[in-house]
């Protein structure tokens, strides 16, 4: 069968198959049915001297915030040796032609096919491999921002999870910054040029992450205590900063216990910390292990993500000159860290 014959027929296949995407609003369920192989795909990536096939769980592409969740799945082996796991790795002495406009090479073919389960999808690293292999294979490719991610991720740790790849990476395909990582960066206002991105800047930038995503997980109580607080002592603290309000809502509790005040966004003022006071003299007490608990907890998150932005002020500093280093130091100065920068 002539290569024209083979891509009529892989055209065919996949006119049959499911559509490109999933429809909106479809479950977790309805994603892993779709993906094929329970929701687990293949991930074809592409390593210095050859190709590696990867099993991820596809549904998290899929899921809310996918682009700023995924890559902190990447930081370091401790996060990934669950999440990631090899199949089978080649090394190809002509890489180059591995995967060229008229088809795939017999031997990148006949890896992925044996690797393939019925219906199992592939995650690639181009378009153009994903129009590729589609066209001459058959196979359905799965190509977005997301999928990049996970690229991402494989590149961060290839030294870990590829041990047998004894080629470095190319400038060109060098590690550098990810969707999700710039996310995190620029919800503190801080822009760093990718070229400057190294190991512990990632590091720091996954601390700030788990620090947020620590904190979303307790805002149902910290809404509920909020709504509370009003009713108590008619203080209106929904633009609150989340450790001021979690101090406000200890106070109430504990009103003995003494407390820095301050015109700071974290601290309560001396107005608001009288007012919290007395509506416990008054007599409206919350439950008082819950929000010491949740104080506490908060308390711990600021401090360990003021440590993170320290330490990042740090990097920043002994980074070489870049168009966007003295700008990230301003933004590291508004969170009251990295006093003392000696200029250049």
């Amino acid at each position: 069968m002539g290569k024209r014959a083979k891509r009529d027929r892989a055209r065919s296949r996949l006119a049959t198959a499911p559509s490109s995407r999933p429809p909106p609003g479809t479950s977790s369920v309805g994603f892993a049915n779709w993906l094929g192989h329970y929701g687990i795909i293949l991930v074809l990536f592409e390593t210095p001297s050859g190709f590696a096939l990867m099993h991820y769980d596809g549904v998290k592409l899929f899921r809310p915030k996918a682009l700023e969740n995924i890559w902190s799945e990447f930081i370091n082996m401790d996060t990934a040796q669950n999440v990631v796991f090899l199949q089978k790795f080649e090394i190809f002495e002509d890489k180059a032609s591995a995967i060229k406009s008229d088809g795939v090479c017999f031997k990148l073919a006949k890896m992925i096919r044996r690797s393939l389960w019925p219906g199992q999808k592939l995650a690639v690293g181009k378009q153009e491999y994903k129009d590729i292999i589609e066209a001459s294979l058959g196979i359905h490719c799965l190509f977005d921002e997301a999928v990049l991610e996970v690229m991402w991720g494989l590149k961060n740790l290839i030294n870990v999870l590829l041990p047998d790849e004894k080629l470095e990476l190319t400038n060109e395909d060098r590690l550098q910054i990810s969707r999700g990582m710039k996310s995190v960066l620029d919800r503190y206002g801080i822009k760093i040029d990718a070229n400057l991105v190294n190991a512990g800047i990632i590091d720091m930038a996954s601390t700030l992450y788990e620090c947020d995503l620590f904190e979303y997980e307790r805002d149902p109580l910290l809404e509920y205590g909020s709504k509370q607080l009003q009713k108590a002592s008619g203080l209106d603290s929904k633009d609150w900063d989340r450790l001021k309000l979690a101090t406000a809502l200890k106070l109430i509790c504990y009103p003995e216990d003494e407390i820095e005040t301050g015109d700071s966004a974290e601290m309560l003022s001396e107005s608001e910390a009288g007012l919290v006071v007395q509506a416990h003299c008054n007599g409206h007490k919350l439950r008082d292990w819950i929000y010491l608990d949740l104080y506490k907890e908060i308390a711990w998150a600021h401090g360990v993500r003021r440590r993170a932005l320290e330490q990042l002020a740090h990097m920043v500093e002994e980074a070489p000159e870049g168009s966007m280093v003295e700008e990230a130091k301003e933004k590291l100065k508004l969170h009251g860290v990295g006093c003392g920068w000696t200029e250049t």
